[in-house]
């Protein structure tokens, strides 16, 4: 009689990143995160408090690096570091905390669009809707500094909501999650099963 074939567990990328890496992964990209709703938050401060004229409100770094504010090569990279992370991460997220990093995704990966239309309006010298400086869509709206607080809050606030959900897992989750994120698991051996 043969063995029955089994998958052995991936050891790719991916799978260490949404295995035993999974804790590690989050939090670097946690202070990625954070560190650029920093120079928003210090931008907004400089503008709405401090009176600084908007072109003149460039955040921590951009103070000593001017060039970063107006790069949109820049913003561009940030945005598709967000992408690739929380597609990347994904995986290691089960039940109600996939749902809501999927909701981040999303929103990120329109965000990524806005960011596309702005660097392809920067590198064509074309720009859209009329204007005479590189637009987004719901920049016809939103201020640019205003849009891209919203933003950051329409895909951190679902970020923050996965990770709370992920950290503590209700019992059938906590039965699927193959991550790291969690010291202790429940072993199958114990979990009793629902009454018929």
């Amino acid at each position: 009689m043969t063995q029955p074939l089994t998958a052995a567990p991936s050891s790719g990328l991916l799978a260490r990143l949404n295995g035993a890496h999974h804790k590690a992964a989050l939090n670097g990209f946690l202070v990625i995160v954070l560190a650029h709703w920093a120079e928003h938050l210090v931008q907004a401060y400089q503008i709405w408090v401090l009176g600084t004229p908007r072109p003149q409100a460039r955040g921590v770094l951009g103070q000593f690096y001017p060039w970063l504010v107006s790069s949109e090569w820049l913003h561009y990279g940030y945005a598709i570091v967000m992408l690739v992370f929380l597609f990347a991460l994904r995986r290691g997220f089960v039940g109600r905390a996939h749902t809501w990093w999927v909701v981040a995704l999303a929103i990120q990966f329109w965000h990524h669009i806005e960011h596309f239309m702005l660097l392809w309006q920067v590198q064509s010298g074309t720009m859209f809707f009329g204007q005479k400086v590189p637009t987004s869509i719901l920049q016809l709206v939103l201020p640019r500094v205003e849009l891209h607080l919203f933003y950051n809050s329409v895909v951190f606030i679902p970020m923050v909501v996965a990770m709370y959900l992920h950290l503590r897992p209700n019992r059938r989750e906590q039965e699927l999650m193959t991550c790291s994120c969690i010291g202790h698991r429940i072993s199958r051996q114990s979990v009793v099963p629902h009454a018929a």
